[in-house]
C-alpha cells in the first residue's frame, strides 16, 4: 500500500511490491514505452524514449488536461532509473524506480516520487494525492509481469 509524507516544502509518495517475475522481465515492461499502454491503467499517453538522457511526455488519468515533460536523469539497467521535471529550487519533481532481485525468479519493485521546492506550499493544494495511483501502478505491473 502506498504511503505519503508531506512537509511544508515537499511531499514524498512511495509504493513497493514483490513481483513473482525475474528482474529483466519487469525492467523490460517499465522501459518499453510501447508496452506501457498495455499494462499501466493510470496513463492516458506516454511518448518519448526511456533511456539515459531520454525525454518523455506523459499524460495521466489523474490530470488528463496536463502533459508532463520529463527527462530521464539516471538509468542503470535493470535496477534503477529516475525521471524528473521542474526547476530547483522553485519546484522539482523526481520519480525514482528501483528493482531489486529476489532470488532467481522474483523482484522487489519500488517507486518513489518527491515533489519539493520553494513554490511547493502554493502548488500543493493543486497536486492530487498520488497514493491510489501508485498502488494501481504497482498492481498493474505485478499482474503484467506475473501473467508473462
Amino acid at each position: 500500500m502506498a504511503s505519503s509524507m508531506e512537509k511544508t516544502f515537499s511531499r514524498i509518495t512511495h509504493v513497493d511490491a514483490e513481483i513473482n517475475a525475474n528482474i529483466e522481465h519487469v525492467w523490460e515492461l517499465l522501459t518499453n514505452i510501447e508496452s506501457h499502454a498495455s499494462w499501466n491503467s493510470t496513463l492516458n499517453s506516454l511518448k518519448g524514449r526511456i533511456q539515459e538522457d531520454g525525454r518523455i511526455e506523459l499524460i495521466t488519468q489523474l490530470e488528463p488536461s496536463r502533459t508532463f515533460k520529463l527527462k530521464v536523469t539516471s538509468f542503470d539497467p535493470p535496477k534503477y532509473m529516475v525521471w524528473s521535471s521542474g526547476m530547483a529550487p522553485f519546484f522539482k519533481g523526481v520519480r525514482e524506480y528501483r528493482l531489486t532481485r529476489i532470488g532467481d525468479a522474483a523482484t522487489r519493485f519500488e517507486m518513489k516520487e518527491t515533489m519539493k521546492g520553494l513554490m511547493f506550499p502554493m502548488a500543493s493544494k493543486h497536486i492530487p494525492d498520488m497514493r491510489d495511483s501508485f498502488d494501481q501502478v504497482a498492481e498493474d505491473l505485478k499482474k503484467a509481469s506475473e501473467d508473462h
